[in-house]
């Protein structure tokens, strides 16, 4: 391999660790904490419109759905909404609706 493709090749590599590096950045995580007693993990990626959740113990990835204001997810039992304004809610397994207050939020 000649010396330019090495250095191309190198940079290249390079490049590609650096735009890793700040789509791993472009990341949210809250923890919340609920009427009923439940707590979760939820985790938002910039790129990405799905909510990955840790609820119960166990991991579940939420498609995004329409709603008229706010967001809401769904997805394996569960449905979340976090309105623009009012209480975050979340219904999973066959419990009824609780809300729900984040605890801790942290950007990475």
């Amino acid at each position: 391999m000649g010396r330019h493709k090495a250095i191309l090749l190198a940079i290249t590599m390079l490049a590609g660790g650096v735009l890793s590096a700040r789509q791993a950045d472009a990341q949210t995580f809250r923890t919340y904490r609920c009427a009923d007693g439940t707590q979760f993990i939820v985790g938002f990626y910039d790129d990405d419109k799905r909510a990955f959740v840790q609820i119960d113990g166990e991991p579940a990835t939420l498609a995004k759905r329409l709603t008229v204001s706010g967001a809401r997810y769904s997805g394996s039992g569960i449905t979340l909404r976090i309105p623009n304004s009012g209480a975050t809610t979340v219904k999973h397994l066959k419990r009824p609706v609780t809300a729900c207050a984040v605890i801790e939020k942290a950007g990475l």
